[in-house]
């Protein structure tokens, strides 16, 4: 049975779910307007498409995504937030550094952070990636303020 096959003989479903399929759709949206912006993009109108995708989520995942916002700018006022894959994206250099992904996005129990390979995390050769968020205390807060400067390295 190949991806492209709608289900397997167990009756699970295989390949990309409709929320992946989803996703990159939004994400090839977004290349798209990347590409025709090109030099003219600027971190205001990114920023204007970060908050208004955050507004879209859903009551429990909008006030999380507005506070790991809030957090991720005071934290690196270096990082141009953007979207990617639909969800708000803090680029280092052009790269996605840190994303949110809101528990709604792919139906799961919580919200996460997370971490691409130009976040300067490394800890001997193994160290965490995502972070599972349900509520933001000040020590959560402290935590992802201390992970996000020194991703940023």
């Amino acid at each position: 049975m190949t991806t492209t096959d709608k289900t397997a003989s167990d009756g699970e479903s295989e390949g990309f779910t409709a929320e992946e399929r989803a996703a990159m759709r939004e994400r090839a949206k977004e290349n798209r307007t990347a590409a025709r912006r090109g030099s003219r993009a600027d971190t205001a109108t990114a920023t204007a498409e970060v908050l208004a995708k955050i507004a879209e989520l859903p009551d429990s995942d909008r006030v999380l995504a507005e506070r790991v916002h809030a957090v991720i700018i005071a934290a690196a006022p270096t990082l141009s937030p953007r979207l990617w894959y639909g969800m708000p994206g803090y680029a280092k250099d052009g790269r996605v550094l840190c994303f949110f992904q809101s528990a709604s996005k792919f139906k799961t129990r919580y919200a996460t952070l997370g971490f691409n390979d130009v976040a300067a995390l490394d800890e001997g050769d193994m160290w965490p990636t995502v972070f599972a968020l349900q509520t933001l205390t000040a020590a959560n807060e402290a935590r992802i303020t201390a992970l996000v400067q020194k991703a940023v390295g």
